[in-house]
């Protein structure tokens, strides 16, 4: 079965949108390649359609003008790209398709398919589905050392969803790299149960 890897930029107080406008004084080498072992290992991506526009926008005239940032935005362009979106798309960027039907049928039917790891990039709303839905195999969260109080949260309100850590590593800006993966919900305790653990004196 395929595992799917969803990669977000966070701030400390949970907010995910519009990284562009608060999250590059933190982006160094530690930072490039931990985003590049998350999306080294994907075939294809799925994305939400703000989010591939975006992407769209950016990365096919990054990878024409041949600089810095070229060989990334060539990886970009070949992996496939599937987008989910309500609404009729048309696209110019390479490998790039529309998802058809329910998003989570789909994307559990592409999971149980042939190919390697599937990644996912921003695209909030369709993280939160495919989490809540048991779909998403690892969660790896940059989270940034501020707290930038206004934009979309990565959770909204719902049931609980149980993570255990994976992984955690700190970068010298203050970032940290965190992986999480889906776990059983923990057993039932109270302060009762608690107040074992505090300091006896």
């Amino acid at each position: 079965m395929r595992k799917i890897i969803a990669g977000l930029f966070i701030s400390l107080d949970g907010v995910v949108e519009a990284p562009d406008q608060w999250h590059f004084p933190y982006f160094n080498d530690e930072m490039g390649a931990a985003v590049d072992a998350t999306f080294s290992q994907a075939d294809t991506m799925i994305f939400g359609r703000k989010t591939y526009d975006s992407f769209a926008g950016a990365w096919p005239e990054r990878e024409a003008a041949g600089e810095e940032d070229a060989a990334f935005a060539k990886a970009l362009g070949d992996v496939r790209k599937i987008v989910a979106s309500n609404q009729k798309l048309e696209f110019t960027w390479r490998n790039s398709e529309q998802l058809h039907g329910d998003l989570v049928e789909t994307v559990r039917a592409l999971k149980e398919g042939e190919g390697g790891t599937i990644g996912m990039s921003g695209s909030v709303s369709v993280v939160r589905q495919l989490l809540a839905a048991g779909l998403l195999d690892e969660l790896h969260l940059l989270v940034h050392p501020i707290a930038v109080r206004n934009g979309m949260r990565l959770f909204d309100v719902g049931e609980p969803i149980p993570l255990k850590l994976v992984s955690a590593q700190t970068f010298q800006t203050g970032v940290l790299s965190l992986v999480y993966a889906p776990a059983d919900a923990p057993a039932e305790a109270s302060y009762e149960d608690a107040k074992e653990h505090l300091p006896q004196s």
